[in-house]
């Protein structure tokens, strides 16, 4: 008979160690679930905190002392927590409510223009369709496009005035044949 993790012996039909330590790790689940619950203040991200935390756990197996599992799982809980709400507090998130109507609509859409309009847009410099994308598309103001791509105004106004003029230009219908029917 060997030691046991214990210190005493195994027993010859015990299962081995590492069978131990997830089943251990397993019987903790419902106390570590109460108590990510009580660190996010929500059922789903409490969920997910869990989830994090076994992850952990399990992953990090090797450095386990094998002294105290539960308070090593909880330690790692308090640490993804707090990791959590850092993170939360710095990058709000707006939640989205159903009854704002924002469900995108759908147009058929003819492949021949998406086509022309794909290559249109990816004719443009990079700097031009940068800045097209974040006004037009994004609906970043001037400002906010200029501390983003680190420029100034101008360059942002007179990039975006050349990207529309070069798209307007790649758009004529100069030798399309419209396949719709007149209405």
């Amino acid at each position: 008979m060997s030691p046991s993790r214990n210190g005493g012996n195994e027993d010859a039909g015990a299962p081995p160690a590492s069978d131990r330590f997830e089943e251990d790790v397993l019987a903790l689940v419902p106390a570590l679930r109460r108590y990510a619950r009580s660190l996010v203040r929500s059922d789903p991200d409490g969920e997910d905190l869990l989830q994090d935390c076994v992850e952990k756990v399990l992953s990090r197996r090797a450095q386990w002392r094998g002294v105290n599992l539960r308070a090593w799982a909880f330690t790692i809980m308090t640490n993804l927590g707090r990791n959590r709400h850092r993170y939360v507090a710095m990058h709000p998130q707006v939640a989205l409510d159903e009854d704002l109507g924002l469900e995108a609509e759908t147009h058929e859409s003819d492949p021949l223009e998406r086509s022309r309009l794909e290559r249109a847009l990816n004719g443009l410099s990079t700097e031009n369709r940068s800045v097209l994308m974040l006004v037009v598309i994004e609906g970043y103001r001037y400002q906010d496009v200029a501390e983003m791509m680190a420029i100034p105004i101008g360059t942002v106004m007179s990039r975006l005035s050349r990207a529309r003029r070069q798209l307007a230009e790649a758009m004529k219908d100069d030798n399309v044949i419209s396949m719709r029917r007149p209405k």
